[in-house]
């Protein structure tokens, strides 16, 4: 039996600068020694078991029984549903269906700053509003990648623009989470957050084609990236506050996709083929830096029968056709193209739009009180904690969901059931790495959270009273950042933000919604997503040169929203709340 300490070495402050150390690790080993994020995760890890044995007391059995569960958490289910996301992009591959997809965004515009925008941000945010954790990263990634970015390019791109979509991603699971957890209706947590994120909303369209070709592209390209980010805005408040909180994504990405055909119907950004070129140029220097020998045969990444070799990029693989022109690209063809995401959103639609269907994939999770842990790990207060019974969602898991998905693909582009199954076999071998890292990060976020480290942390930073409004969202920002998802970080902190709001005459929906709107910037440099895109890209081992890319916007951007939820704690922008 174990209980958790608020402050095991007698000061609060000494007790929590300790908790960090394995946070610190993490950072270090991955921004300043570049270990590869694997070896980086298993490191941290061990520090973080350390903290939890030596400094909070927690015997060695649970600490190696809480990393155990965490990795298994870390395996399904999320890696489980990058796995079957990423499977589901590799089917439209090697049907030759993706060229006719890449094409299709062409005929929006073949400017590379709007194909981020549209592609990174629009349909990144269809795809996190159904699936989330981490598939959206790594299905656009690699289509900016065939669409001609670099692949480190690629991975920043979309690293930045899975920001504001991720509060309400995954049909809003981060903030039903929440509101389950704090008995708060999520209906009015979902309303608040609607007051927050729509700021980032509005800015990163913006920073994509600054990220794409810096202030040049910016003045090209102001009215289209200005006028998604504004629709994308007001779409996601307005869902969010009046219509669905559950549906806010995806009624905001269609609605910013909507803006940016018609705006490009009448207006064509300047610069575009001279922004193409320098993109082409940066990548085929790429690709002749890290051109390795080649090892199946003289084809390049493809051996002599065509097959992809391991380590290639994702998608990188031969396909059945060539570049179309807009007349080849017929109607019938465009409705293919975007049949798999349209069999998506139908699935999950249906999954958890349709209270019959939805309650019955709920009854089938299998609710595993973790062995040894459970009913050992008390809480400060004396209770047993919660996160010691592993909820199995063996069918609900939007893995599962998106593997129904993919063989419905699979039947409708006639891709040979012994193929599919081949390219299923491919993707985890490619996987191998990120399988082990998320496995890592999260055994390392369970000892954490179980040993009591994160509960200290919190309640030192909570400890500033009123001015706790500024630092509010950097608990979400670090909940994520650590465990790679906001769902994870309301689950750590979202009572934590309610309990310490109470104390300081706050509004504890607000901190609670700041929660969940800082964690949305603190998933760009979480090692987990890291890792999701530069797999996806063919950059495994490349994470720490991608978190020293982004750690700047994530900081930048987790400043603004703590400027602005302290100043919505105020009167000077209490106005916009409900």
């Amino acid at each position: 039996m174990f209980s958790q300490q608020l402050a095991p070495l007698g000061s609060l402050t000494l007790s929590a600068l300790v908790g960090l150390l394995p946070l610190v690790a993490i950072f270090v080993t991955l921004g300043v020694l570049r270990w590869r994020a694997h070896w980086a995760g298993l490191a941290s890890l061990g520090v973080a078991i350390v903290v939890a044995v030596l400094a909070f007391g927690m015997p060695m059995p649970l600490a190696l029984l809480s990393a155990t569960e965490g990795a298994w958490f870390g395996l399904f289910p999320i890696m489980w549903i990058v796995f079957a996301a990423i499977w589901l992009y590799q089917l439209t591959v090697v049907s030759g269906r993706f060229e006719d997809l890449r094409a299709a965004f062409g005929l929006i515009s073949d400017d590379p700053r709007v194909q981020a925008i549209i592609i990174a941000f629009c349909f990144g945010g269809l795809l996190e509003a159904l699936a989330g954790f981490g598939a959206p990263v790594a299905i656009t990634g690699v289509m900016l990648m065939a669409l001609g970015f670099s692949a480190i390019r690629a991975a920043v791109v979309v690293l930045l623009a899975n920001t504001a979509p991720v509060a309400f991603g995954a049909i809003a699971t981060p903030i039903i989470t929440a509101g389950t957890l704090t008995g708060i209706p999520y209906q009015e947590i979902g309303a608040y957050v609607g007051r927050q994120t729509p700021l980032l909303a509005f800015l990163v369209p913006l920073l994509l084609v600054l990220l794409v070709d810096g202030w040049r592209g910016v003045r090209q390209t102001w009215p289209v990236a200005i006028t998604v980010g504004i629709v994308f805005a007001v779409a996601q408040f307005v869902s969010a506050n009046y219509l669905s909180v559950e549906l806010t994504d995806i009624v905001a990405a269609l609605a910013g996709l909507a803006a940016a055909v018609v705006v490009l119907k009448v207006w064509t950004p300047s610069g575009g083929e001279e922004a193409q070129e320098r993109l082409r140029g940066e990548h085929e220097a790429e690709v002749r830096r890290s051109a390795p020998a080649p090892r199946n045969g003289p084809d390049g990444p493809d051996g002599p029968d065509g097959a992809k070799r391991a380590d290639a990029p994702m998608g990188s693989g031969r396909t059945a056709t060539g570049t179309l022109t807009e007349r080849e690209l017929t109607r019938g063809r465009l409705v293919m193209a975007f049949l798999p995401y349209l069999i998506v959103i139908v699935v999950f639609s249906l999954a958890k739009l349709v209270p019959p269907l939805s309650a019955a994939l709920t009854a089938s999770d299998v609710k595993i009180p973790w062995p040894g842990l459970d009913g050992n790990v008390l809480s400060p207060s004396g209770e047993p904690i919660s996160s010691t019974v592993y909820n199995f969602q063996w069918l609900s898991s939007p893995g599962t969901l998106l593997l129904i998905c993919g063989f419905l693909v699979a039947l409708v582009y006639r891709v040979p059931l012994t193929r599919a199954v081949r390219e299923l076999g491919a993707t985890a071998y490619r996987l191998r790495f990120a399988f082990f890292t998320v496995a890592a990060v999260l055994a390392l976020a369970y000892v954490m959270n179980q040993s009591g480290q994160t509960t200290t942390i919190g309640t030192w930073i909570a400890g500033t009273g009123a001015v706790f409004a500024l630092f509010s969202p950097l608990l979400g920002w670090l909940g994520t950042a650590v465990t790679g998802s906001d769902t994870s970080a309301n689950a750590l902190f979202a009572t934590l933000q309610q309990t310490a709001a109470e104390k300081a005459g706050l509004d504890p929906t607000l901190l609670v919604a700041a929660n969940t709107s800082g964690g949305v910037v603190g998933k760009m440099i979480s090692p987990q997503n890291l890792t999701i895109a530069a797999t996806a890209v063919g950059l495994a081992g490349s994470e720490g040169d991608l978190f020293r890319r982004t750690i700047g916007w994530s900081i930048g951007l987790i400043v603004v929203l703590c400027l602005l939820v302290y100043l919505q704690s105020t009167p000077v922008l209490g106005w916009m709340l409900p």
